[in-house]
């Protein structure tokens, strides 16, 4: 429970990190959103094309999902693998169905509209295989 506690701290402090203030045209200050960078060591999957919105994050050792969590299932768009790990997306739980391999190190894909599963991830398959 303590680890899952220091997991939440450090990603409430990685999006409060990402706001940033600055003032409108009309001189009042607004509130904008950088993109979320994804913490080294997980795979980040984001709801908005390019990297947009709070990404849904898993610690790439604690291995696969099956069956994503509802608030990221059928939503991913992109997704970037900052782990020593593959991932691949799949359309369907289970890790069946059409899929999608990214590469270990930084890999990403910004829009998974050109591989036919935009807003289709379903399971997350991570594990020391390559790509290919």
């Amino acid at each position: 429970m303590i680890k899952n506690l220091m997991r939440a701290g450090a990603l409430a402090a990685l999006v409060l990190s990402s706001m940033s203030v600055t003032a409108s045209a009309s001189g009042e200050p607004s509130t904008q959103r950088a993109a979320i960078d994804c913490p080294s060591g997980y795979v980040c999957i984001y709801p908005e094309i390019n990297f947009g919105g709070q990404p849904w994050v898993r610690r790439a050792v604690d291995g696969g999902v099956k069956d994503l969590p509802t608030a990221t299932r059928d939503r991913g768009s992109p997704i970037r693998n900052n782990s020593d790990r593959t991932a691949r997306v799949y359309e369907k739980r289970d890790y069946n169905g059409r899929h999608v391999c990214v590469t270990r190190s930084g890999g990403s894909i910004h829009d998974l509209r050109g591989y036919n599963l935009n807003d289709q991830t379903r399971s997350l398959k991570i594990n020391r295989n390559d790509c290919g």
